[in-house]
């Protein structure tokens, strides 16, 4: 299994759709990743990298991590735009991954950017402080990357994304309190930040409260909006299915939710694939959608606030480089607690598009949604 959860959300979407694929470089040949990976820098210099359905050139910046191709010229990124890609290719073989029924899509784009986005936070924090002395995450990714580096450098590049990914945790919203330690090294040890508040409790409450919700959504459905796959579960999956690899988390998600550990294992294995019949968001969501209305929309509306301020004062750097320079941070709460970040403008992208999404929607279907249990619809006006 792949360290990233959005290669992992990237792979489900293609068995779903049954399409064939393969994960480089780790499946390529020396020679062939080379080219490949030439070929990416070659498109991404070029700024010739797209994204279905359109990249914001103000917004949007190019990941680390995955693209995909189809013909091995042509480079896409965005895990969420490789499910609207699969769905505008001609025929009708599987049925989409984003619902045509309004209210079910703009549920299916919510709970999907959702995971993305703050369930990230959720996972990589897993990972980097409860993990911290059992994830492998530093030896699988650099065998992954092997066809790609010379001799003997794997193990010198395990131990520098060991350290990197510690020492970003607090860019991904999990700050420690001061003097913390977890049983590895300083200099893998996830750190407190001046000025930051810790954020661990938070993480780690959020993290049990959506397995919690997960958990009763499953217990009366296969999948998040019924009884067959989307783009929803893609992202559910891309994001706790990472913690699969991490030793003391995956022990702790099968003991907290057995049956989501279950569906994660299934879907790792294909078996999603095929999945056939209605879509009906029913009042099992209501959990699901509370907690993403106490964590993901306020953090989103805050996000797009601080944007717009910083802006306003001519500010032009965001996201990590801004975040490693002290610049565009702000102060928000979150499930009453305080935070400290980094604007990131990647995620003004995301709420803007669900706000969008919402506006369009008819009368209808945004009632349904609020009788679903959908709360916080006024951060969406």
């Amino acid at each position: 299994m792949t360290a990233s959860p959005y290669l992992l959300k990237m792979q489900a979407l293609l068995d779903a759709a049954q399409v064939d694929w393969q994960r480089w470089p780790e499946q390529a040949g020396r020679l062939d990743a080379l080219r490949m990976a030439w070929r990416l820098r070659r498109a991404q210099g070029a700024g010739q990298v797209q994204r279905v359905p359109a990249m914001d050139p103000a917004l949007d910046e190019y990941p680390a991590v995955p693209y995909y191709t189809f013909d091995g010229s042509t480079f896409y990124y965005d895990s969420t735009g490789l499910a609207l890609h699969l769905d505008a290719a001609p025929g009708d073989a599987v049925p989409p991954l984003v619902p045509p029924d309004p209210a079910s899509a703009f549920l299916c784009h919510l709970i999907d950017e959702a995971f993305d986005e703050f369930g990230l936070y959720l996972v990589h924090h897993q990972r980097w402080v409860p993990s911290a002395a059992t994830t492998p995450m530093g030896h699988r990714t650099a065998r992954e990357f092997a066809p790609l580096l010379p001799p003997g450098v794997g193990p010198l590049l395990a131990r520098r994304l060991y350290r990197r990914q510690a020492n970003r945790c607090p860019y991904l919203f999990s700050v420690a309190p001061a003097g913390f330690a977890c049983g590895v090294a300083r200099d893998r040890t996830p750190p407190a930040r001046p000025g930051f508040p810790p954020t661990h409790a938070l993480l780690e409450q959020s993290w049990r409260d959506y397995l919690v919700a997960v958990e009763s959504v499953l217990a009366r459905q296969p999948f998040l909006l019924g009884d067959r796959f989307t783009l929803a579960d893609a992202s559910a999956y891309g994001q706790l299915g990472m913690n699969l690899v991490d030793g003391a988390t995956t022990d702790k998600l099968r003991e907290l939710a057995p049956r989501t550990y279950d569906w994660l294992r299934a879907i790792e294995a294909g078996e999603h694939a095929g999945s056939a019949g209605d879509l009906a968001p029913g009042a099992s969501l209501a959990p699901l959608l509370a907690v993403i209305g106490t964590t993901f929309m306020p953090l989103m509306a805050q996000n797009l606030a601080a944007y717009d301020n910083a802006v306003a004062a001519g500010e032009t750097l965001f996201n990590e480089a801004a975040f490693d320079a002290g610049s565009a941070l702000y102060d928000g709460e979150l499930r009453g607690q305080p935070f400290r970040s980094v604007v990131k403008t990647f995620q003004v992208a995301v709420w803007r598009e669900l706000r969008a999404r919402w506006a369009a929607l008819p009368a209808t279907p945004r009632q349904q949604l609020v009788d679903l249990g959908l709360a916080g619809t006024n951060l969406l006006d």
